[in-house]
C-alpha cells in the first residue's frame, strides 16, 4: 500500500468523481483508476460502487475512509514537524530550480520576499528527476520543472510557459530571415540534450520537427553552452533551441537567435510541490510564482 494509493482514494471519495479527482490531483484519469484498482486487490474488496453515471463509497469504503485520513494527517504532521527541524525555524525555503529561467527566477525572488521578508529562500540546481526526488523526500519544499512530469505523484502547480528559438549560425543563409520555418532546419543537424537528460525538452522538439514533416537529425549532443554555441557559431553548421526568455540575455559570438514559426513549440513550467498544506513561507512562494506566471 503506498501514501498516493490512499491521496488518490480520499480525492476520490470527497469528489465522487474519478475526472474531478484526478483534476484535482494533477494528474491523468486513467492513473487515479488504476491505483485505485491495485488498492483495492490489494485489500480484496471494492471500496467504490461504479456505475456509467455515478461513483459512491461502498460499506468498506467508508470505513477504509476513515483510516486513510488518520493515516495522511499523521503523515502531514511528521513531514511539518521535520520540516521545522530542517528550517531551525529561520523560515527558509528551499526551491530546486533549472537553467534558463531568465528574469523570471529574480522576479520571483523579488515577489516572494516582498510577500515574506523575514524569510529566507535558498536555491538548488540539480537534474529534473533529482529536484522530483527531493521534493517527495522534504530536502526540497518546491522545485521549477519544465514539463509534465511522467507519473509524478507530487502537486504540480502551473507557472508559465516559454516559446523555443532557434540558434543557428550567423553565417548561414537562413540567418537573414525575422523568422524561420521549422521544416528549413530539416537538413541541419540538431545538437539537442539526450532524452535521458532532459526528456520534456526532448520530446517537445522532435513532436515539433515530425509535426513539421521531418525526423530530426541529431547531431552531436548539447553539452555545456560554451562547447555547444561555439560549435554552432564556428563549426560545421548545425542548430539547437532555448528558451526565448533566456535567449534574449545572451550574446554568443557566431549565434544569432531566430523565433520559430512553429506554435506547438511551447514549453509549460510548474512549481511541485508536496500534497500537503503548505506552511507560510512556502505559501508566499507559491503565491509570487503565481503572480509571476499570470
Amino acid at each position: 500500500m503506498e501514501l498516493r494509493q490512499l491521496q488518490y482514494f480520499r480525492a476520490v471519495a470527497e469528489e465522487l468523481h474519478f475526472g474531478r479527482a484526478a483534476q484535482r490531483l494533477h494528474i491523468v484519469q486513467s492513473a487515479v483508476s488504476q491505483q485505485i484498482t491495485r488498492l483495492e486487490r490489494e485489500l480484496g474488496v471494492a471500496l467504490f460502487d461504479r456505475t456509467t453515471r455515478t461513483v459512491r463509497l461502498t460499506a468498506a469504503g467508508q470505513r477504509f475512509l476513515q483510516h486513510a485520513e488518520r493515516i495522511l494527517t499523521a503523515v502531514t504532521a511528521a513531514r511539518d514537524a521535520i520540516d521545522e527541524l530542517r528550517t531551525e525555524r529561520t523560515g527558509t525555503v528551499r526551491l530546486g530550480t533549472s537553467t534558463g529561467l531568465g528574469t523570471r527566477l529574480e522576479m520571483m525572488l523579488a515577489e516572494f520576499e516582498r510577500r515574506a521578508p523575514d524569510a529566507h529562500i535558498e536555491l538548488v540546481n540539480a537534474s529534473t528527476a533529482e529536484r522530483l526526488e527531493q521534493v517527495r523526500s522534504g530536502d526540497l519544499d518546491a522545485a521549477v520543472l519544465r514539463g509534465f512530469p511522467e507519473n509524478s505523484d507530487l502537486e504540480l502547480l502551473p507557472l508559465w510557459s516559454d516559446r523555443l528559438v532557434a540558434g543557428i549560425p550567423a553565417r548561414h543563409d537562413l540567418a537573414v530571415l525575422r523568422e524561420i520555418e521549422l521544416a528549413r532546419l530539416a537538413e541541419l543537424p540538431l545538437r539537442l540534450v539526450t532524452r535521458a537528460r532532459n526528456p520534456a525538452l526532448h520530446d517537445l522538439v522532435t513532436a515539433a520537427c515530425r509535426q513539421a514533416g521531418f525526423e530530426p537529425r541529431f547531431g552531436p549532443e548539447f553539452t555545456t553552452e560554451q562547447d555547444t554555441l561555439a560549435a554552432i557559431g564556428f563549426g560545421a553548421p548545425s542548430w539547437t533551441v532555448y528558451y526565448a526568455a533566456q535567449a534574449a540575455g545572451l550574446a554568443f559570438p557566431g549565434v544569432v537567435w531566430r523565433p520559430l514559426r512553429a506554435p506547438e513549440l511551447v514549453m509549460p513550467s510548474y512549481l511541485a510541490v508536496r500534497p500537503d498544506p503548505p506552511r507560510a513561507e512556502l505559501r508566499a512562494l507559491i503565491e509570487a510564482c503565481h503572480t509571476i506566471g499570470n
